[in-house]
């Protein structure tokens, strides 16, 4: 031993044994690390199964959450629309309402909307969307109102030429996209492409809001008066949202009544 301490002369016997003794170490480990080998594959392939599961329920949540951006994307263009075409409006004070139902009569056309007296709200108020008038308000309830659009055929608009100031009425069809212009007499100077604005008068619907464009002119020198069709300029089956104004004689919504000017009653304190 002293021998092989310094001189190292059974390395090469000590190697060869080891040689030897080897399987037997490898047959003598092979329970354990083959019991590891196994738990390590179980447990490794449910951790994968786990992490699969969590990783499709996370695409699943993220397709959806997407499926709202866009949706939120869409609404936010047609918001930003809305809210460009105020510059009209001016300073007048006007309130974004979103639509609760259409009425799926063919012979009606109405829509309701998530806004009511609670809102300040009031029978013949006009709508408006991005692209022009829409209608009036015919029904307001606490918190719901029903509102009729311009093509509906019990309804008329106090309208203008734009280019020459020529006024008349545009009169629903029941059409969603066609108005009727009566009473125009056949030299009228009224052409295909003329933009229709509110005229103001009757006082219901501002002055100068953009309402149709004449698609069509039938003049016959047998009949006194032309046929003349016009298409709305606003999205009546397509806007989501619409912009209510006040007319101009009102400066805003009234305010709320005040708790100490009136009793339990309903009667004024003075």
């Amino acid at each position: 031993m002293t021998v092989d301490h310094r001189e190292h002369h059974l390395d090469s016997v000590r190697g060869g044994l080891s040689v030897l003794v080897y399987p037997l170490q490898w047959l003598v480990d092979l329970p354990r690390s083959t019991s590891e080998w196994f738990r390590e594959s179980l447990s490794t392939r449910r951790e994968l199964q786990e992490e699969n599961a969590s990783l499709r329920t996370q695409q699943l949540v993220l397709n959806t959450q997407l499926q709202k951006l866009e949706a939120l994307e869409a609404e936010n263009r047609r918001l930003r629309a809305l809210l460009d075409s105020s510059f009209q409006v001016g300073k007048r004070p006007m309130l974004i309402a979103g639509l609760l139902s259409v009425d799926m009569d063919p012979y009606r056309h109405q829509i309701e909307l998530n806004k009511g007296t609670l809102d300040h709200l009031f029978e013949g108020q006009p709508l408006l969307d991005s692209q022009g008038v829409m209608g009036q308000l015919i029904h307001v309830g606490p918190f719901t109102s029903t509102a009729m659009l311009i093509t509906d055929p019990s309804h008329a608009i106090p309208v203008q030429v734009n280019r020459n100031g020529l006024r008349t009425i545009a009169l629903g069809t029941g059409t969603i996209d066609r108005l009727e212009l009566p009473h125009i007499p056949d030299n009228a100077d009224i052409r295909v492409g003329d933009l229709l604005v509110t005229s103001g008068l009757g006082g219901r619907f501002p002055p100068g809001y953009p309402v149709a464009e004449v698609i069509d002119v039938e003049q016959d020198p047998g009949r006194a008066f032309s046929h003349v069709t016009a298409r709305p300029r606003a999205l009546l089956d397509r806007s989501r949202e619409v912009l209510v104004v006040w007319p101009p004689e009102l400066e805003g919504p009234p305010p709320p009544p005040s708790p100490s000017t009136t009793d339990k009653t309903g009667n004024s304190d003075a």
